[in-house]
């Protein structure tokens, strides 16, 4: 396996990104290791931990108006890039990222080097694909969930017309904008800067092949090879009764309307005070940051761990 780093001096000067970059090394897969990157901010012994994940093509700048409300708040808070993305080094070949890998890498990440437990998660995008197969898997480590803007799809559904374009988009177009991609994905327009931070870890197109595969990953057809798993995620899920709260925004054309399959089937969505967070898109992290800290603050004070 070719790994490429993106050099630390790409990362110089982010706006109101302040946090020491933290590493862990997991096995690749096939003898080689990969350099895992992720923030960890708030107190070591916190009684509470919220991990952030992010999703395609963002990192956890995603999280950086997020981060210091919930450290003021009590909490401890863990912010992974994934494999391919942010500081997390980046396979070279597309043929390298699989659904299966990327979970794998997840996991390892989370509970082989951090051994995570007790966790608030907050998934949005991939960050939900990949958390909810990491809840369904280790149902014990985690506390509470919180989904926004995601699902777990198992390709037997329909996929929208806006997903099937972008997915289409990934995969033909000669540059993919990663910056560009994610202020398209916002209500509010980003700024110079925080679309140059978003493009900082990919300083040429070698380095996206993560970023263009994700959208190729997402199960859209039956014979999906990622199916099976994802059913058998659900399985779990239909039986996790801890609080589970849904927290999708009013404007996002990707998963709009997709939200009701967790009322439905998981138990812990049962009393919970979900939520339509109002004016944001896609990533609403970066529409409503501080309305999803009060989100989340309040998620976890109304329930205390049993």
């Amino acid at each position: 396996m070719n790994i490429l780093r993106t050099p630390d001096d790409r990362f110089a000067a982010l706006p109101d990104y302040p946090f020491a970059p933290k590493y862990v090394d997991i096995a690749s897969g096939d003898g080689a290791t990969l350099r895992v990157h992720y923030v960890d901010e708030g107190p070591r012994d916190a009684s509470e931990t919220v991990l952030l994940l992010h999703g395609e093509p963002s990192w956890s700048f995603l999280y950086r108006h997020m981060i210091p409300g919930l450290v003021a708040a009590g909490f401890r808070v863990i912010a992974p890039d994934l494999v391919g993305f942010g500081k997390s080094d980046k396979p070279a070949a597309r043929s390298d990222y699989t659904f299966a890998t990327h979970v794998a890498w997840l996991d390892a990440t989370l509970f082989g080097q951090l051994d995570l437990s007790g966790i608030t998660l907050f998934c949005q995008d991939w960050g939900g694909l990949l958390g909810l197969r990491m809840v369904a898997a280790h149902p014990e480590r985690f506390a509470r969930v919180v989904v926004a803007n995601t699902g777990l799809p198992t390709g037997m559904g329909k996929a929208s017309d806006a997903f099937l374009a972008w997915q289409n988009f990934s995969q033909t177009s000669p540059v993919f904008p990663i910056g560009m991609i994610v202020n398209g994905g916002t209500v509010r327009d980003l700024s110079e800067d925080e679309v140059a931070a978003y493009d900082a870890p990919f300083p040429d197109e070698t380095f996206k092949e993560g970023a263009r595969q994700f959208p190729a990953l997402v199960p859209s057809m039956p014979d999906d090879p990622e199916r099976a798993a994802n059913e058998a995620a659900w399985e779990v899920l239909r039986t996790f009764d801890k609080p589970f709260l849904v927290a999708f925004s009013d404007s996002d054309p990707v998963t709009g309307g997709t939200d009701g399959i967790f009322h439905r089937e998981v138990p812990g969505t049962k009393g919970q005070a979900h939520t339509t967070i109002e004016g944001g898109g896609h990533f609403l992290q970066e529409d409503c940051p501080q309305v999803l800290v009060q989100v989340l603050t309040a998620f976890i004070q109304d329930n205390p761990k049993g």
